[in-house]
């Protein structure tokens, strides 16, 4: 009996063991700290910066077997924090606007095609929209570019220097071109948060507001008569994004009614068919001495872990769209949107 006993003993020690030795190897092949720190280009907990990347960091650290964090320190913080940390203890989430407000000129936000390194691309928020109030008498896109093209002024409430101007550059760019001298008719209101936004429209002192599904969809379910009352005329995001989300849509509103406010026509050149389409993608960023390996590491891990249901369910039920890409393609990628958009911002400046 002690002799059984010895051999499945020494039989589970050396499975051990084996286990052990792989899980080493595994640390010694991916140089990523132990204990790693996420800062992302927000300070909110509850926007969807944080909530995207607390589903995918929670699921990197548990396929790399470590600790990490998502550390909510705003744009600013965010950067100088990856700025400092050469060794990969610190990387960073953000999304578009991380180049936006560089192209915007915004003064804190560096080129991160030239300081840092862009890493792989997770998710796409599909919910970038524009609304107007519910009794308002623009019922499209086209009505509020023919009011601007008809010495109206349209005034747009947007937070400056990122994804929520960009929509408001496309559409001053589109007036442009097919009401040129208009397009001062379409006029900025700056201000900060979604909820000041929303308040300004309330109040009726713009417009137009940017928003999202999934911050505003609730408001447009509201009685004509409700102050707060408010409709979709446009979803950045092209149809073939939206049509990946769920069925469902977002709280009363399904997939199917919110694709009818995407692939508006925008023009985005005079010698050109192609509308302005705009996906929010959320994507990491490096310091640009991090080890090679390291960046590899989180390509593979997060390879790995798309290649599950679980990952992919759990956007989805937040009304974001899986969207892996590798870091090479999606630094490829990223730089595409850099350009194109910089064209429209260019334009504007002429």
């Amino acid at each position: 009996m002690k002799a059984i006993w010895g051999k499945t003993c020494l039989a589970m020690l050396t499975s051990a063991a084996i286990g052990v030795s792989a899980s080493a190897q595994a640390q010694d092949e991916c140089p990523l700290p132990s204990n790693l720190r996420v800062v992302i280009g927000s300070t909110s907990t509850g926007g969807d910066t944080y909530q995207a990347s607390s589903i995918i960091v929670d699921q990197l650290a548990e396929k790399l077997d470590i600790n990490a964090k998502v550390d909510a320190v705003g744009v600013m913080g965010a950067f100088r924090a990856l700025e400092r940390d050469r060794r990969g203890n610190t990387i960073m989430v953000f999304h578009d606007g991380s180049y936006l407000g560089n192209l915007y000129g915004v003064n804190g936000y560096p080129d991160i095609f030239e300081n840092y390194k862009v890493g792989p691309t997770f998710a796409i928020n599909p919910g970038n929209a524009y609304l107007v109030p519910k009794d308002s008498p623009y019922q499209s896109m086209d009505d509020i570019i023919e009011a601007a093209g008809n010495d109206k002024k349209i005034r747009v409430a947007i937070q400056p220097g990122g994804v929520s101007e960009l929509g408001f550059s496309a559409l001053k760019n589109a007036v442009r071109l097919k009401h040129p001298g208009k397009e001062s008719n379409i006029v900025a209101v700056n201000t900060g948060s979604q909820a000041d936004k929303n308040q300004l429209l309330f109040d009726g002192a713009v417009d137009v507001i940017n928003g999202s599904v999934q911050a505003n969809e609730q408001y447009t379910n509201l009685p004509e008569d409700d102050q707060k009352a408010m409709r979709f005329v446009w979803l950045t995001s092209p149809e073939e994004t939206i049509a990946q989300t769920n069925e469902e849509g977002m709280g009363k509103t399904t997939r199917e009614q919110l694709m009818q406010y995407a692939d508006v026509d925008i023009p985005m050149s005079a010698d050109s068919d192609e509308s302005f389409t705009f996906d929010k993608e959320f994507f990491f960023l490096y310091n640009k001495d991090m080890d090679q390996a390291a960046v590899d590491c989180i390509d593979n891990a997060l390879a790995d872990v798309f290649e599950e249901d679980e990952v992919n369910e759990q956007l989805k039920r937040t009304f974001l769209v899986p969207d892996f890409k590798p870091s090479t393609e999606a630094s490829e990628w990223i730089q595409q949107k850099n350009e194109k958009y910089e064209t429209i911002i260019d334009n504007l400046k002429g």
